[in-house]
């Protein structure tokens, strides 16, 4: 088992966070005019998206490294469906085109493959639990 720790804080001055994780950090806010925000940052529903197709385009690279396949261009477009009040995530679609310095490699088995190992796009289609608790100090 493997545990990652995030952290986001306010940042001063504004209604946006900052998250990081090791030596990278990303500024997390809602649109400008929504509930205070001033589009600073990402939203959660972009963060979606986001953590689906860079944790996509991280599996293309890891499984064609172990094919033996040098990509020379990779590109994932994805769209997150919202339904409902609160909005929740009802689909999620990774258009993705990649390509390869040997022209005769299986790119379809490359794809079929990062599809099967892809943490993000496999803990989202099985479902988990997440527990909010007021931190103590």
């Amino acid at each position: 088992m493997t545990d990652m720790t995030i952290k986001l804080r306010g940042i001063p001055d504004t209604k946006a966070c900052v998250g990081w994780a090791g030596g990278h950090s990303v500024v997390v806010d809602r649109p400008e005019g929504k509930a205070g925000g001033q589009g600073l940052g990402f939203n959660g529903g972009q963060l979606l998206g986001l953590a689906l197709g860079g944790c996509f385009c991280n599996d293309l690279y890891y499984v064609a490294e172990e094919m033996g396949i040098a990509l020379t261009a990779v590109a994932v477009d994805v769209t997150v469906t919202f339904e409902g009040k609160p909005l929740l995530a009802t689909a999620a679609a990774l258009a993705v085109s990649i390509e390869a310095a040997d022209k005769n490699a299986d790119l379809d088995l490359l794809l079929g493959r990062a599809g099967a190992v892809s943490t993000v796009a496999n803990s989202v289609t099985q479902g988990f639990p997440v527990r909010v608790s007021a931190a103590r100090t």
